[in-house]
């Protein structure tokens, strides 16, 4: 009589990958790249105090799956970074993991190639390749933290980061963001909702022990800190939109009564537009108007934009790729990326400076 396996009955394979260590060693964040990383994160833990009083703007691809065009929109935005410096604090989403409602590409660090063949190495090199160059230019990075193992790669050059709305109520996933270096940003529930992302930022301030890997890839015991920049991102959810005034001053209320902190982000996209990239500029139109009639919550936007308009889907054939369009979310085109930021910029310089925080 034979004894059946109890274990791995519906694992094909299991693939050792490089560890941390040996990648950051590969492929080291040095030089300027390091100091580049250092001054975006003083500049936003500023912001977030309210010692700087301009808004960060995290801004880009909404994912990235070609580093040639990721690099082009990274030497466009540093030249807007120049222009709005008075106003706004650019950081570039620089997004490689992209979380899936069934199923679809997953991102460039699972699925580097984009034929299925998951050839994740390939794709933690190409991400932290990419990373660094758009460091040494001088300008930060933001992604989302989706998979609790790939910060150990990538989080050192990251200056921050954000839970997307699937996984705010995942308890793994504040338990994770209690050890991040970078302030992050928890967006509402799907429906729209305030409590789960309130929750995990009463969650994530706090210290936590869970089970991780270590920089040699050992699985370990990991004890966290806490982070105290955690902050709520509003995107929208099934009801609609959340960035008018209305809904910001609802905001304001629930994160007093939950004792966490008054600083309020704005997602452009997802239910925010409708799911209408063309509609970002007006979001952002309407997040200038709250500032000049005085709110002082809001410390920040996010836009989802690419070298050119729209998105397409992923064909067999990868040369019919269109250059600088997205293949998740629609992005607005450059042009209209550039205009917006310096209108808004423009607006915002001679009042930024008076704001106070909320009390």
């Amino acid at each position: 009589m034979s004894i059946q396996r109890t274990d791995d009955t519906n694992i094909a394979s299991i693939e050792t990958l490089i560890t941390p260590e040996q990648l950051k060693k590969e492929l080291p964040l040095q030089g300027a790249a390091l100091q580049s990383v250092r001054t975006a994160r003083q500049t936003i833990f500023d912001i977030l105090d309210r010692k700087d009083p301009r808004l960060f703007v995290v801004i880009g691809p909404c994912s990235i799956h070609d580093t040639d065009a990721a690099l082009e929109y990274a030497d466009r935005l540093c030249t807007l970074v120049e222009a709005v410096k008075d106003s706004l604090y650019l950081v570039m989403r620089v997004y490689f993991e992209k979380p899936r409602t069934s199923v679809g590409w997953k991102g460039l660090i699972n699925d580097p190639y984009m034929d299925d063949s998951f050839k994740i190495e390939d794709g933690l090199r190409k991400g932290r390749k990419l990373l660094l160059d758009i460091a040494q230019k001088g300008l930060p990075t933001s992604t989302e933290a989706l998979d609790p193992i790939s910060p150990q790669y990538l989080q050192d050059i990251i200056a921050w980061s954000a839970i997307g709305a699937r996984t705010t109520e995942s308890q793994t996933h504040r338990e994770m963001s209690s050890g991040l270096s970078s302030p992050v940003g928890f967006k509402n529930g799907t429906d729209g909702g305030l409590t789960v992302a309130i929750n995990a930022m009463q969650s994530v301030r706090s210290s936590h022990r869970f089970l991780g890997i270590n920089s040699q890839g050992q699985v370990s015991v990991v004890t966290t800190k806490g982070n105290p920049y955690a902050h709520v991102v509003l995107r929208g959810g099934s009801a609609g939109p959340n960035y008018d005034s209305v809904h910001v001053a609802q905001c304001e209320a629930a994160l007093k009564k939950g004792g966490v902190s008054s600083n309020i982000m704005i997602d452009c996209s997802h239910a925010n537009s409708n799911k209408d990239a063309s509609v970002q500029p007006l979001v952002l139109k309407d997040i200038t108007h709250q500032i000049l009639e005085g709110n002082e919550s809001i410390i920040g936007a996010m836009v989802e934009s690419n070298l050119n308009y729209g998105n397409q889907s992923i064909p067999k054939d990868l040369s019919e790729l269109k250059y600088g369009v997205s293949v998740t979310d629609a992005c607005i085109a450059w042009e209209e990326t550039d205009k917006a930021i310096r209108e808004m910029a423009m607006k915002l310089k001679d009042v930024l400076a008076a704001r106070k925080a909320p009390e």
